[in-house]
């Protein structure tokens, strides 16, 4: 049984010790991809599967994947989750967080019947967050490393704690309009050893990790999701992330008081 602050430590001492890893996140939103569901957040209502509703959602946050349209987009996504090699660790949602038929599907489409690189989604969200902005950041902000970061068009860096050396923007529902960047991606980094590359886009982090792991393993890749983007001058998480309003705002969220279960 995984326990989630451990699940935690291990990848974080990874790197602390520059030993080369990829953490590919696949969340609730690429359940409904891989499920073949439509996914979409427009400016004040949401489609996730079967689920349809209100709220509110910035120009970054905005999506929309059609089945019959984005067909190629899922096969890659299930690839990068059906992808094996060492240290090279996927995310699933927990038990806590879905159904046990959800957590098993994920679980079968991973090819990892031993979990030995299966590990948490939320790894450095909610109630590791804190850890996440004490532990991880500091070793970002003080490494010899190059640091690569793919993030939106949106983003001020002038607030992050840490020099990136090498951008790569992205627009709007980028996992549809930048098809093409997990090549590009993959192939800038094929000779160079040694970078971190942070990756913050949606569903197009799976492919980006995927590619670029697969071409060289000699690099740190981590999705590190939404967790900087109060940092970079965004207001989406201010309607959807409850672990980023419990830390920087103090509202209650019991997504941040619990551990989760895998």
């Amino acid at each position: 049984m995984k326990n989630f602050k451990d699940e935690f430590w291990k990848l974080q001492n990874l790197l602390d010790t520059d030993k080369p890893f990829c953490f590919n996140r696949f969340s609730d939103g690429e359940l409904f991809i891989l499920q073949n569901k439509e996914v979409r957040l427009s400016q004040s209502s949401y489609v996730a599967g079967d689920t349809a509703g209100q709220g509110t959602y910035t120009k970054e946050e905005q999506k929309h994947f059609i089945p019959a349209e984005h067909g190629y987009q899922r096969l890659a996504l299930c690839e990068s989750l059906g992808y094996c090699a060492p240290n090279y660790f996927k995310g699933i949602p927990s038990r806590t967080d879905i159904p046990e038929e959800e957590f098993l599907f994920m679980h079968g489409l991973s090819s990892d019947i031993e979990e030995k690189h299966l590990t948490f989604a939320n790894v450095f969200l909610n109630s590791n967050y804190p850890l996440f902005m004490t532990h991880t950041l500091n070793k970002l902000k003080n490494t010899t490393r190059p640091i690569a970061m793919v993030l939106n068009e949106a983003c001020d860096t002038k607030m992050l704690p840490f020099k990136i050396t090498k951008e790569f923007r992205i627009g709007n529902d980028c996992m549809t309009n930048h098809w093409d960047l997990p090549k590009e991606m993959a192939d800038f980094f094929e000779q160079r050893r040694g970078w971190i590359i942070l990756l913050s886009a949606a569903s197009l982090s799976n492919l980006i990790a995927h590619k670029c792991f697969k071409s060289n393993p000699k690099n740190t890749i981590i999705d590190i999701g939404s967790t900087l983007n109060p940092l970079m001058g965004l207001e989406g998480w201010k309607y959807s992330r409850d672990y980023l309003k419990h830390f920087w705002m103090g509202q209650k969220s019991h997504y941040c008081e619990r551990e989760e279960i895998w």
